[in-house]
């Protein structure tokens, strides 16, 4: 009898299994982590600030990243933390001041072999937290393409990459890696390949030599930006502004093809800016100094350090042309909090998609150190400017500090002790208000000191 189960009785207790299950799933759903968004950052090399669609050039063709400025939240009013690419890409993925990590320049004191006295230096970076590892930590696979000085990709915290940094082989400031976008992005497409077989989420670095020099576009380009009647080192240069932009039309279009677009933040920077010398060419200033525009890469003047800087998760963050300012230091707390993870406190940025943060925050600063002459453990010893930008007002704080290179001509010319501008007015810093608004250089730069200095926290003083 006890042992007989009736055909009602046994859909009963079939029905009821179902519905456990059932609950169960909705439970273990319910619980479940969230997955993490995989990450695309993408960083061009020495390209003013100015120079894309999206931010009025109506000269140079950027289809593909005025799309992305479109579809994302696009702050152009950012900056980096210095006018060179290593101090700037060491701040980047570390989130303090060049004076902080201690890579000021591209270079040491060139008095001995480079590969015996940059070590040192590297080793001082490394103590500090960068995102990259951080994700690595949290599962994520991490790939480096393009630029990267600090050692090899593994030192950075990458699982894969493609530089070497081995001195005997010329490893310096991304070796290898510094074919990517040039010979095509095949390596990435492998390694997001990679990633998705093994159900990982993952970041690609995405930092081309573009269009940084040598600037050898396709023909089809330079004729294009030649037939249009600019200078040549301009029509050079657009032309490789539109290469460039069409890399990353690749990139996007793989993410996109691979149906991840919606799983994927991608986030762009540059790390300094470029101006062709011709663009000065009447400059009294220029006449010592043919490589490039002054008050471009190696100055703190807009075309040195201003950048747009976008973040895009399509059907997460909602697009919008922010008016705030922004950072590169940024970019740890934003990939920290998109992915789900705690940010370390030295970390001087903000959350870019945290809108409170964003309006509270009203000054950003930065540094700017002779290029090719650090030194070790004393970065004062070569410092040449200080600056902050707070709301529409920019002030630039000239420093003395010792440069023994060629390099030292992109900042010897100037003898200002203070450059006050007005960037609303003037966002081409033309005219020096200084000695009209006295009260306001010494308000501002008691705040430079007060960051500079660590008299404030950093991060307090930055979000002020």
């Amino acid at each position: 009898m006890f042992g007989t189960i009736t055909t009602s009785s046994r859909y009963l207790k079939i029905a009821i299994g179902l519905l456990f299950i059932a609950s169960t799933a909705t439970n273990a759903e319910e619980t479940a982590e969230p997955k993490k968004p995989n990450f695309i950052f993408i960083l061009s090399d020495d390209q003013a600030w100015s120079d894309y669609g999206f931010m009025g050039n109506d000269k140079v063709a950027t289809p593909n990243l005025d799309k992305l400025a479109k579809q994302g939240l696009t702050f152009k009013k950012g900056y980096v933390a210095a006018p060179i690419c290593r101090p700037s890409l060491a701040s980047i993925i570390t989130g303090v001041s060049p004076t902080v990590h201690g890579i000021t320049g591209n270079d040491p004191d060139k008095e001995g072999p480079r590969a015996e006295k940059d070590p040192p230096f590297r080793d001082i970076f490394h103590k500090y937290p960068n995102w990259v590892k951080l994700l690595t930590e949290a599962g994520y696979l991490t790939f480096q393409s393009g630029k990267w000085w600090e050692g090899t990709f593994q030192d950075g915290g990458f699982t894969h990459g493609m530089t070497h940094a081995d001195p005997k082989r010329k490893g310096r400031h991304g070796d290898k890696g510094l074919v990517i976008g040039r010979t095509g992005l095949a390596p990435i497409t492998e390694f997001i390949d990679h990633a998705q077989a093994e159900d990982k989420p993952f970041l690609v670095w995405y930092a081309p030599f573009l269009p940084h020099t040598p600037h050898n576009p396709p023909a089809r380009l330079l004729n294009k930006y030649t037939a249009a009647g600019h200078p040549h080192d301009v029509a050079k240069y657009y032309a490789m502004c539109e290469w460039f932009d069409e890399t990353c039309g690749e990139l996007i279009d793989i993410i996109d093809k691979k149906d991840l677009t919606q799983e994927t933040v991608i986030i762009y920077a540059c790390d300094n800016g470029w101006s062709p010398a011709s663009t000065r060419a009447d400059d009294p200033d220029q006449k010592g100094w043919k490589i490039y525009a002054l008050r471009s890469k190696g100055s703190p003047f807009e075309n040195g350090i201003r950048t747009p800087i976008m973040v895009s998760w399509p059907g997460t963050i909602e697009p919008l042309d922010s008016p705030d300012l922004a950072h590169s230091v940024d970019i740890f707390s934003t990939v920290s909090a998109l992915a789900g993870l705690d940010t370390p406190e030295a970390v001087e940025g903000i959350n870019l998609t945290d809108t409170d943060a964003r309006e509270n925050r009203k000054l950003v600063f930065g540094v700017y150190h002779a290029s090719h002459n650090m030194t070790l453990g004393k970065p004062e010893e070569t410092l040449q400017y200080l600056w902050v930008v707070a709301g529409d007002w920019k002030l630039l704080v000239r420093k003395d500090g010792l440069d023994k290179t060629r390099y030292r001509k992109l900042h010897s010319w100037d003898k200002e002790a203070y450059r006050l501008y007005h960037l609303k007015t003037d966002p081409h810093e033309k005219i020096n208000l200084a000695e009209k608004v006295p009260t306001l250089v010494k308000e501002l730069e008691s705040v430079i000191d007060a960051w500079h200095t660590g008299n404030l926290t950093r991060r307090r003083v930055m979000q002020k």
